[in-house]
């Protein structure tokens, strides 16, 4: 439909429009910033530089904030990295209505005057979290190609990359709100009315519509809300307009409910996408008759049109028999399986079958049953204020795995995932890493009071879940707090619900609260302390002086407050955290504050404090479980205090509603925005922190020098990740691995660093130079270096003294230099000699090279200055050598005199080498290891010798007779260095590495 209106109205099929292209071609020159920075956008407003407010552009692209200025022939320019960024805040001032700061670890900076202030406020902090995201995970920014095109309302000026990142935060918006999968992608979304049947109204909302899911939301906030998965969906048609429904459209699904919405304004190309995208759902079913026989791997996204998948009774099992036996045979010790939830084999009824609780307990169910029947029951069902209220009241026990299902979106995972998680068991079975030691270990920590959990079956599926989960997300893998979450999710579902609760749980729900360093709960801790000074400000100042904040928000919302609640109680809450998601936890956890203020201000230390919070929550009581009751071993009570007075969880879930249900979601994401730069920034700070303390001993850099040479590094490593080298991004980070070898760097990221910060890189030679170096530091021959490799040989270099400068040049000329410089293609047989030597000397094969290396890095850490055991060195690397000297003083002052000293030193060395006589003089040795195209020409005028550079091909003779037996040693070569001053002074000179590090910033 598109297409044809392009076609009508002549729009070229163009992704950027000419005038956003100019910009782009501006952005790029002004800035110096290569192709590969894309330009999202640009907008006018003022920097304030001091007092005076400079009028230009800030230019926003997907890794840097840059702006520039023109003014009376003077220049401003500022480019600021995503990933430098700490705070990025919209402040109002009286002098200015719309002020954005922007603050990094060293300085603040100031823009007003935007025209629209809040969309580009939007897209900063959108590109600051990729940027975060890109820290944290070390994901680059990949760019969605399959965007719908420019639509009849969208402005000219957008580019294409703009609305791949506004589609981007609509969608995430729309996932958020209806909980739906992380991969679906929102098409649009359009206003109408619904017909509720429960209440005979039309009422007014907003129907969104995805490649999987029709979703509808009401206007006046929780009136209503509706998820249509298209797997539903039998019947889509338009009836027929009549002033009282104008374009009404009903769909009708599987379990026989009908859905009347109305007021649609396109609705034909409405219905046409729907159909578009109900045709893909069929073929993907259709393909998975096909292939049901074979295994499906999580990338198919496969669909199933089975009957409502949550079986009203909690007994019936969702595997066949069959099935059943097939997972009873995974097991290598034979353990039963749980095909069913573990509290339906262990619920242990009182004798008296008639107890108030149980009479509690029907009833609940029958208002449930009651519920189901006028709203609708499973995915399609209607939910309302009132089904809300239901779940604050506690949802039975009977129906609470198929209701968590439901209102966390797993339902929607497994359903079109089938045989998904038995394949990542029989996977996972019997594989061993660090995750499945940490799981072993934990096992028995988990819900040990409970009876499911002290025997091998409830462990067995507890073992399987978790294992099965590390395989499934590597990033995550396991981490503790996961085995008291899933232990809980397995009494209440079976094994494959429980599996696909907990994914929703760690990937949606609570996102990054799992990962090794759980970012998530702590972004979530600082949100808490906010939204504490909000809303509980006389206890703030109190509990900051504490430091109780940081110590309780770990423990509760890791695991949902089931570690810190008797269990009867912390379910009733994990019921309402599935419902309305976390901002259950941020209210109950700010009324547990509030009931305990006058507590909390006597108290004197952080140990008291938790001790009265504490006590409170363990004497929190549900009176309306069924349970046998369960010890809680995490009680803090001692039996000289006299016990808490109870403290009823519905009481306490009703009382955080009514003073603190005003905190919103979106209003949470905000601030969570806000503190994840903190979080990262933080964290990213104290990684430098460790780094520089395990290195500092080793080199003679100062601290200082060295948190510098790690930024320096980190950033060169990121760089590439976004402008890609020739490696990938995910070989080079590896947050698994100790801080030091956590971000590596390739042979062309370090040729640049190395013509920046060491000495010896000049003029043409240094890339050759870069890769010997390279070479010599990199020992586990991955090809790449990590920062302790880099500071090594950047620490000889500056900080050695004479001894050990020296040793590393004689070093890098013994390795041959294979493989690493494309331009040398002439088959050399090492290194870039343009000599042939015979093979049989001239090449080492590379484990001897293996050897070396592994034999100096033993040397470097013993700091043995023994020079016995260096190899020596043949003619053929001697030439090399000098030649390398040569190039090292082309830009010296003293250039002349430490030719002459290195021309004496070669006569030396040649003859103290030579076993044969061979006549050589070091000028011809150097024209003969020169490249073809730059030979070194020596012209005697007078007393001065001057070399000259000369790019004619005619040339001195040139020696072909190196000499195979020629050698001289480490000891040699230092002997004869000694003799010349010149060259003394020149290796002994101090190097200031700040100023270096200052220029390659």
């Amino acid at each position: 439909i598109i297409a044809e209106y392009n076609k009508i109205n002549g729009i070229k099929e163009d992704d950027d429009t000419e005038k956003f292209k100019e910009a782009i071609v501006k952005f790029h020159k002004l800035f110096g910033m290569p192709e590969e920075e894309k330009l999202v956008n640009y907008y006018s407003c003022s920097y304030w530089k001091g007092k005076v407010p400079r009028q230009g552009w800030v230019y926003l692209s997907i890794n840097h904030l840059s702006f520039y200025s023109f003014l009376m022939g003077r220049e401003a320019k500022l480019v600021i990295r995503w990933v430098d960024i700490t705070q990025l805040e919209k402040n109002a001032t009286l002098l200015f209505p719309d002020m954005i700061k922007v603050s990094t670890r060293s300085s603040e900076h100031f823009f007003s005057v935007f025209l629209n202030i809040s969309e580009t406020f939007k897209l900063m902090e959108q590109l600051a979290n990729i940027a975060m995201r890109q820290l944290l995970d070390n994901e680059g920014f990949e760019q969605d190609r399959s965007l719908p095109k420019l639509k009849k309302k969208s402005p000219k000026k957008v580019s294409a990359l703009k609305r791949d990142l506004d589609a981007r935060a609509k969608s995430e918006r729309y996932r958020a709100l209806f909980r739906l999968p992380k991969d679906e992608k929102l098409d649009g979304h359009t206003d109408c009315t619904l017909w509720t049947p429960f209440n005979k109204m039309h009422i007014l909302g907003q129907m969104f519509v995805s490649t999987n899911y029709i979703c509808f939301t009401s206007k006046e906030e929780n009136l209503c809300s509706l998820i249509i998965p298209l797997r539903e969906v039998t019947i889509v048609e338009k009836a027929d307009s009549s002033s009282v429904l104008p374009s009404p459209l009903s769909i009708s699904t599987k379990n026989r409910m009908t859905f009347l919405f109305a007021n649609l304004k396109d609705r034909d190309f409405l219905v046409q996408r729907i159909s578009d995208f109900l045709q893909q759902t069929t073929s993907k079913i259709y393909l998975e008759k096909n292939i049901s026989g074979s295994s499906i791997s999580s990338d198919d996204e496969v669909f199933t049109r089975s009957s409502s998948l949550i079986s009203a009774s909690p007994h019936k099992s969702l595997s066949s028999e069959s099935e059943g036996e097939r997972q009873f045979n995974l097991n290598d010790n034979g353990i039963p399986t749980a095909t069913q939830a573990l509290m339906t084999m262990y619920r242990r009824r009182s004798p008296e079958e008639f107890n108030p609780k149980l009479a509690k307990e029907f009833l609940k169910e029958q208002a449930w049953k009651i519920h189901f029947a006028e709203y609708g029951q499973g995915v399609c069902m209607y939910r309302t204020e009132k089904t809300r209220d239901l779940v604050l009241k506690g949802i039975p026990e009977s129906m609470r795995g198929e209701l968590w299902l439901l209102f966390s979106g797993a339902i929607n995972e497994m359903a079109t995932h089938p045989g998904y998680y038995e394949d990542l068991v029989e996977k996972s079975m019997g594989k061993y890493n660090l995750a499945t030691e940490e799981i072993e270990r934990d096992l028995h920590r988990s819900l040990p009071e409970h009876p499911a959990f002290q025997n091998e079956m409830g462990i067995a599926a507890l073992r399987r879940v978790l294992t099965a989960y590390a395989f499934r997300n590597p990033n995550i893998g396991y981490c503790q707090a996961m085995n008291i979450v899933t232990s809980v999710l397995l009494l209440y579902a079976k094994e494959e619900e429980a599996f696909w609760l907990l994914v929703a749980l760690c990937e949606r729900m609570l996102p990054d609260y799992y990962n090794t360093r759980v970012v998530g709960a702590l972004v979530d801790q600082g949100v808490f302390e906010e939204l504490a000074r909000d809303y509980v400000p006389q206890l703030y100042d109190c509990m900051q002086d504490l430091g109780v904040i940081s110590t309780i928000s770990l423990s509760w919302f890791l695991t949902l407050f089931l570690s810190v609640m008797p269990f009867e109680s912390a379910v009733v809450v994990v019921d309402c955290f599935f419902c309305e998601g976390i901002k259950v936890i941020f209210q109950l956890a700010l009324a547990v504050l509030d009931a305990n203020v006058d507590k909390l201000l006597n108290c004197k230390d952080d140990g008291e404090a938790m001790t009265v919070l504490g006590r409170y929550l363990d004497s929190v009581t549900n009176k309306d479980s069924t349970l046998p009751p369960i010890p809680h071993l995490h009680s803090l009570l001692s039996d000289d205090v006299e016990p808490y007075p109870e403290v009823d969880i519905f009481r306490l879930i009703r009382s955080s509603y009514e003073k603190f249900g005003s905190i919103r979601a979106d209003l949470i994401e905000q601030m969570r925005f806000k503190q994840r730069l903190k979080v990262i920034q933080t964290l990213e700070d104290t990684t430098k922190r460790n780094v520089v303390r395990t290195i500092v001993t080793e080199t003679s850099f100062t601290i200082d020098e060295l948190e510098e040479l790690y930024a320096l590094f980190k950033a060169e490593h990121l760089t590439s990740c976004y402008w890609g080298g020739n490696s990938n991004a995910i070989d080079r980070h590896d947050p698994s691995l100790p801080y030091l070898e956590q971000y590596r760097i390739d042979f062309e990221q370090f040729k640049g660093m190395f013509a920046l910060l060491f000495p010896w890189a000049c003029g043409t030679h240094s890339d050759v130079l870069a890769a010997r170096l390279f070479r010599l530091l990199d020992e586990n021959g991955d090809l790449l270096i990590n920062f302790r490799e880099f500071v090594s040989g950047l620490s000889a270099a500056c900080h050695g003294d004479l001894t050990e400068k020296l040793k590393l040049l004689y070093k890098m000329h013994v390795l041959p230099v294979v493989g690493l410089d494309s331009r040398n293609k002439q088959g050399v047989d090492d290194g870039f000699v343009t000599v042939s030597l015979k093979p049989d000397k001239g090449k080492k094969s590379s484990q001897e090279n293996r050897n070396y290396l592994r034999m100096w890095s033993q040397e470097n850490k013993s700091k043995a200055k023994n020079t016995k055991d260096l190899p020596k060195l043949n003619q053929g690397q001697f030439i090399e050598l000098c030649k390398t000297m040569y190039n090292m003083f082309s830009e010296d002052p003293n250039e002349q005199d430490l030719y002459h000293a290195t021309a004496a030193v070669t006569s030396l060395l040649l003859e103290i080498g030579e076993v044969d006589d061979s006549s050589m003089s070091s000028y011809s040795v150097l024209s003969a290891g020169s490249h073809e195209e730059e030979k070194l020409h020596c012209e005697d005028i007078g007393e001065d010798t001057v070399l000259v550079r000369s790019n004619h091909t005619t040339s001195l003779r040139r020696s072909t007779s190196i000499d195979r037996d020629w050698a001289i040693t480490f000891e040699q070569f230092l002997a004869s260095l000694l003799t010349e001053p010149a060259l003394v002074r020149y290796f002994d000179k101090p190097v200031s590495m700040m100023a270096r590090i200052t220029n390659a910033k």
